[in-house]
């Protein structure tokens, strides 16, 4: 689904909502390593370099490689994105940050987003300020993960008609 809003390109059945000018996202999960080798993995393909040491994704990922756009990376050679445009349909250009609950709540702050997926349960104070930073662009906030560490007070947010002071 997130790159369906990047991109702007959405099959014939879709129903649900649709941009159509370039977004801004935000994509995380637990660990700068496990966000770079699934998240990144998953949308951009296998990671290569350059004789001259350029990096470049070979874009056999779920984002197609003519859609990738330019590309920075996080300090310290973890080969981790920073940001990446990626070409939407409208003509302009989307952008995709990747990030990490590891970096904790203070680099999710500042930002309007358009779409946030957190993969992996993210702790509470990172979830509050994903939906914030969603807040004034109607965005959208998706989670995937499975509640391993039980009811969570993450989990707690998506229980209807529970109480939270005494079914915990």
């Amino acid at each position: 689904e997130l790159v369906c809003h990047l991109t702007g390109k959405y099959p014939a059945w879709w129903e649900g909502r649709r941009f159509t000018r370039p977004i801004r996202a935000w994509a995380a999960g637990k660990t700068n390593e496990t966000t770079r080798d699934i998240i990144q993995s998953e949308l951009m393909g296998e990671l290569h370099k350059s004789p001259d040491g350029r990096r470049y994704f070979d874009g056999t990922g779920l984002v197609p490689g003519t859609l990738i756009g330019p590309t920075t990376f996080k300090k310290g050679g973890s080969d981790l994105i920073d940001v990446v445009k990626i070409k939407h349909a409208s003509g302009g250009w989307s952008r995709l940050g990747i990030k990490s609950y590891e970096q904790k709540r203070g680099a999710f702050e500042g930002t309007a987003q358009h779409v946030i997926w957190l993969d992996e349960e993210p702790p509470i104070d990172i979830y509050g300020e994903c939906l914030i930073r969603t807040a004034t662009t109607a965005g959208i906030v998706m989670l995937t993960f499975t509640p391993l560490d039980g009811i969570s007070e993450t989990v707690m947010q998506f229980m209807d008609g529970m109480d939270r002071e005494t079914d915990a």
